[in-house]
């Protein structure tokens, strides 16, 4: 059995500018709107089949297309050749500390106009991988209600400091811990325990920051793991998830569109 996997059948697509930057956003569904956020090399078939999953599940899903070819499968090469160019774009700004990320910018943004456009109160919004961090970034804004980080790598784990830190700005952070304080604001963490590029420090963070508002989901990847997960297991929502009930990818995906449902209304 493999990972659910999809192609852009059914999705539409259109420029949108916002914070200075422009990308094309695919978009399908009815209901609150969740930003799916894609990981790297960008919309490969198994984010469209989460993208699907979310659709089916009663959302309406935007995924902006930040690198990479929509559609196109992911190997290692591809993956590679995505990282490397994705990681010297100003946009994302991989290896910076306490730095505005201009890409946060856009998708606030694009938040904002999927909340405008799709009923519920809010909207949700996945970050995964490169992009993990990028919906705590994202959750500054009012119309975020239900941020997801799916095993942020960003800023890459070089050094004890980068490990420990959140990819977020200390006044993004600092927003949304008040959030947390005073609106129930809550967040969902997800991560496999041996993964070296999502660190745990970086949870521990997060966890010290928004206390009892952070929720965290680590699936054990070590030796003799119950889900038969390999030690560089790293794609929680879309590579490694089996739609077996009881396989813990699979139970955290539905833990996390039942946060969503819950928080979206």
């Amino acid at each position: 059995m493999t990972a659910p996997q999809a192609d852009l059948s059914g999705w539409s697509v259109a420029p949108f500018s916002g914070g200075g930057c422009t990308y094309d956003v695919y978009r399908k569904g009815a209901g609150p709107g969740v930003l799916l956020i894609p990981e790297i090399p960008g919309i490969h078939p198994c984010v469209l089949g989460l993208g699907n999953h979310l659709v089916g599940s009663g959302f309406t899903v935007a995924m902006p297309s930040l690198f990479g070819q929509p559609g196109k499968p992911s190997t290692l090469g591809y993956a590679l050749a995505t990282l490397t160019r994705a990681c010297v774009t100003r946009e994302f700004a991989a290896f910076a500390i306490d730095k505005q990320r201009p890409v946060s910018l856009f998708l606030r943004a694009l938040a904002r106009d999927l909340n405008a456009s799709t009923p519920g109160k809010g909207v949700g919004v996945i970050g995964q991988c490169f992009t993990g961090g990028f919906a705590l970034a994202a959750a500054v804004d009012d119309s975020v209600l239900a941020p997801v980080v799916s095993q942020p790598t960003i800023p890459v784990a070089l050094g004890s400091r980068r490990r420990r830190n959140p990819g977020v700005t200390e006044w993004e952070l600092t927003t949304v811990a008040n959030r947390c304080a005073d609106e129930g604001l809550c967040v969902i963490g997800l991560r496999f325990s041996e993964d070296r590029m999502s660190p745990a420090d970086r949870f521990v963070t997060l966890k010290e920051r928004l206390g009892d508002a952070f929720e965290v989901i680590q699936i054990d990847s070590g030796a003799g793991n119950v889900g038969g997960f390999g030690k560089m297991a790293h794609s929680v929502l879309t590579d490694e998830v089996r739609e077996v009930d009881g396989q813990p990818a699979y139970e955290a995906r539905k833990r996390v569109v039942e946060f969503l449902t819950q928080r979206l209304g």
